[in-house]
């Protein structure tokens, strides 16, 4: 009906000019819409506070799992390869790590690869350099990498 519109307008904005109840208690810990969840933990913000230990990590640390056949026999024995970016220490990495995957980090190795010198036919260039590291792991605990 049409001709009773305007009577609904008039309560919509009668509504609007009311002042709005005070908020809820506000937390401590600012709330952010999670991208994904992994256990009960948002991922895909930027620092976040651990549920298990109250740390602060980063997942800017860690880019990405580095996968080749070292790292797979590696991982057989509970060392897990990653590539970090290239200012992150051994502490940041073993936050980073005990906070996205909830496992205790026993030690971290760092290793920088140099850039390679590569030609494809006349062309000359390098493959990029990065920075990877080797996280041990507390035996009986476990990443899915893949």
């Amino acid at each position: 009906m049409a001709i009773l519109d305007f009577l609904k307008n008039k309560k919509d904005a009668e509504k609007a000019k009311k002042p709005a109840k005070k908020a809820a208690k506000v937390s401590a810990v600012p709330t952010v819409k999670p991208s994904r969840i992994h256990d009960g933990e948002a991922i895909g913000t930027k620092p976040v506070v651990s549920q298990i230990n109250n740390v602060k990590f980063s997942y800017e640390a860690i880019k990405q799992p580095h996968i080749s056949e070292k790292a797979s026999y590696l991982a057989e024995k509970d060392q897990y390869t990653f590539e970090i970016a290239p200012h992150i220490n051994k502490n940041e990495v073993r936050k980073a790590v005990e906070g996205i995957y909830g496992v205790n980090v026993l030690s971290v190795n760092i290793i920088r690869i140099p850039s390679k010198k590569r030609r494809l036919g006349r062309t000359e260039g390098f493959r990029k350099a990065f920075k990877k590291a080797v996280v041990k792991i507390k035996e009986g605990q476990k990443i899915e990498i893949l």
